[in-house]
């Protein structure tokens, strides 16, 4: 782990956003409502949620150049055969086109609109061009650059998104990876894997704090440092406010 300094003294803050700034746990859950209402016997939600995080991973793994939107239509059919259940072919588009309709968590806004008064902010994400433009919205559009698996070719935590992260960095901004702080919830997509390929600092945003399993994302082996940890993006911004008085 880098060597600790103060969050003032980055220059660019890069941020994952589904699970650290949109609700993707509750979107998901939201929008698997057609096929659940269907299932004879229920599914709660942590069930749900971590058979959604096996299906896209291992999707992501291997059709890492297909659309987040189709992607997500296969992880509804495979979640529909899993239970016992025939996908509906327009409930699986439907799921596949429901990213924008996922909420931002209530401190997203505000806390990116602040940051931005002192950063250059910009996300590494998952997600395809189109869905995204519905889940920047939500955010008030805060980016100065917007890195999507669509643009790279592959999924976190793949390498080669890292790479590109640190390649766009040093072309948009002229910064270096010391001048870069990552943040992330997902220790698996994100806190692990840029610490891993190149991202000296990192930030954990534990959205989930102390619910049980790992939700939507696989879970973590190993030990896990990322640089700080907060509970929300409102505390990370309680933080840098309380370093810059």
């Amino acid at each position: 782990m880098a060597s600790v300094k103060r969050i003032r003294d980055f220059r660019v803050l890069t941020f994952d956003t589904f699970g650290t700034l949109i609700d993707w746990e509750t979107g998901i859950w939201n929008a698997l409502a057609p096929l659940r209402d269907r299932l004879s016997r229920p599914v709660d939600r942590e069930t749900a949620l971590e058979a959604f995080a096996r299906h896209e991973t291992a999707l992501e793994a291997t059709a890492p150049d297909r659309l987040y939107r189709h992607l997500l239509a296969e992880v509804y059919g495979r979640m529909s055969a899993e239970w016992g259940a025939k996908a509906e072919p327009d409930e699986s588009a439907a799921f596949g086109e429901s990213v924008p309709d996922w909420p931002a968590f209530p401190d997203a806004a505000e806390g990116l609109a602040r940051l931005r008064e002192h950063f250059c902010l910009a996300t590494l994400t998952n997600c395809d061009r189109r869905s995204y433009r519905g889940a920047s919205a939500r955010l008030g559009d805060p980016w100065d650059a917007v890195w999507t698996a669509e643009d790279i070719g592959s999924y976190k935590p793949d390498r080669r998104n890292f790479e590109h992260l640190i390649r766009s960095v040093q072309s948009v901004f002229s910064a270096t990876p010391e001048d870069v702080l990552h943040i992330a919830q997902s220790l698996h997509h994100d806190i692990v894997p840029a610490a891993r390929y190149g991202l000296p600092y990192t930030a954990w945003i534990n959205r989930r704090q102390d619910e049980p399993g790992s939700g939507a994302t696989l879970p973590t082996a190993g030990e896990v440092k990322p640089n700080w940890q907060f509970a929300s993006l409102a505390e990370f911004v309680e933080h840098l406010q309380a370093e810059r008085a």
